[in-house]
């Protein structure tokens, strides 16, 4: 059973107001947006429409919950990133953070390629979950420590087309 917490309608508004803050931040300077697959694909598809022509796009695709519904402890690269980020801004694109490893781990690899900047920016955020500090600079949504689809997050690489935030709820395909 799905229990819905962010509408479509609460997600397209708030996207606007990050696209808008990210505007500020860099105005027409290029910007590398990376989206961390899969969770992420929709929120970076809809955030990059609201900035300017100078944009480039890249993927990473890591993996710390292995099909689970809590994460392993263990970040694994399974796709590395196509473009060099050496002297750019760089936007990393987040589905969730949660205990904050994954992020944590990449944001560690990354400074070691000498980007220009390293902003984050999150879709949502559960902090009370939080195991490892970091700096975000733009979240979409906080959220209970609760287990969520939809928006680009699955759960078995189920609901991710949903257009709205649903926790997961007594689903026997779950338990």
């Amino acid at each position: 059973m799905l229990k819905s917490l962010i509408t479509e309608e609460q997600i397209k508004s708030r996207i606007a107001e990050l696209g808008s803050q990210l505007n500020e931040r860099f105005g027409d300077e290029p910007v590398l947006m990376i989206g961390v697959l899969k969770g992420s694909f929709l929120f970076m598809a809809d955030l990059c429409r609201y900035l300017g022509t100078n944009v480039m796009t890249d993927f990473i695709q890591v993996s710390s919950y292995d099909g689970q519904k809590s994460s392993s402890g263990v970040v694994q690269i399974r796709k590395d990133l196509d473009i060099n980020i050496e002297g750019k801004h760089v936007v990393v694109v987040e589905d969730i953070i949660d205990t904050g490893l994954t992020l944590s781990h990449l944001c560690q690899v990354w400074r070691t390629r000498n980007p220009k900047s390293l902003t984050v920016v999150t879709f949502l955020s559960k902090p009370e979950a939080r195991l490892h500090e970091l700096p975000v600079d733009f979240v979409g949504f906080e959220i209970p420590n609760a287990f969520v689809v939809g928006y680009g997050l699955d759960y078995e690489e189920k609901y991710r087309n949903l257009p709205y935030v649903a926790q997961l709820v007594d689903d026997p395909v779950t338990t």
